[in-house]
């Protein structure tokens, strides 16, 4: 049964710990491996939550760092259990971009740059499905399915009564054009775009083709921010094997600058909402 505990928020608060006390300490992560007998990349991967910690783990860096205080020791190990539980997307399987979710679910904010498609928190069902079986072909219709759900699941996020997250979305004029599943679809699915933004947690800003190169030319990427100060910001950048998690502050610093810089050349509100209601019309004739 899913948790209402997110175990992605939670390692990656145990990880930040783990690592402050590293320092504290005075100790490499090739030291602490060399100590408890493990992989430097399992002491890595540990403290940039990206991996499940269990108790033990916990009790052993404890140990290497000589943490006397028990309370702080009790505290860790329940971030350590708390971490193992699963979130509600687990209950759809194997998610390839768990961990994304995972931050998602908790954030605050996200601010991401579309180049090619509607961002998946603004995408109607329709669109959802021929995307999906687009970019994955040999993807059977049950794991289509699968992904689809939770997309949708995703997007209760933006429609929560109570603090619901504050989206703001850079849209490159192609996720416009670019026709996926039908022209229908399409009309329908700028509709929604145009709807949403008109929400005060809502902003979706059109970056059109006549702007030439910009600073988001390389491609997509999202940074989440968190209402905890604990948790850094993140940059979010998708593969296709694998995605990639920024969370350096001179990293998500030079993502952020790219994203002001976006937010600059592209139209303003109004003029966004009007482009994009007007290639909707477009799809009906």
């Amino acid at each position: 049964m899913a948790s209402s505990v997110n175990p992605t928020v939670r390692r990656r608060r145990l990880g930040q710990e783990l690592r402050l006390l590293r320092e504290q300490k005075g100790m490499t992560a090739e030291e602490v491996a060399e100590r408890l007998l493990v992989s430097q990349s399992k002491i890595s991967r540990l403290e940039n939550g990206r991996r499940s910690i269990s108790q033990r783990d916990v009790r052993d860096l404890c140990g290497v760092y000589e943490v006397e205080d028990q309370r702080i020791v009790d505290s860790l190990m329940q971030m350590a259990k708390d971490s193992r539980q699963q979130g509600w997307w687990h209950a759809f399987g194997d998610i390839p971009y768990s961990v994304y979710i995972g931050l998602e679910t908790d954030a605050e904010s996200l601010r991401t740059y579309e180049p090619q498609i509607i961002t998946g928190l603004l995408q109607t069902r329709p669109y959802a499905e021929a995307l999906i079986q687009g970019a994955l072909p040999e993807t059977s219709v049950a794991d289509v399915e699968k992904r689809v759900q939770v997309r949708i699941r995703r997007q209760e996020r933006i429609s929560a009564e109570h603090n619901p997250l504050r989206l703001w979305v850079v849209l490159d004029e192609a996720s416009l054009r670019r026709v996926v599943g039908s022209r229908q679809v399409m009309r329908e699915q700028l509709e929604h775009v145009a709807e949403m933004s008109q929400l005060p947690h809502i902003t979706v800003q059109v970056l059109p083709f006549d702007v030439g190169a910009h600073p988001g030319i390389n491609g997509q990427y999202s940074i989440l921010e968190f209402a905890d100060t604990a948790d850094s910001s993140v940059v979010y950048i998708e593969g296709v094997t694998s995605d990639l998690y920024l969370e350096k502050a001179p990293d998500v610093q030079k993502y952020t600058v790219m994203y002001e810089h976006l937010r600059a050349q592209a139209l303003n509100v109004e003029q966004s909402r009007q482009r994009i209601e007007d290639v909707a019309k477009e799809y009906a004739r």
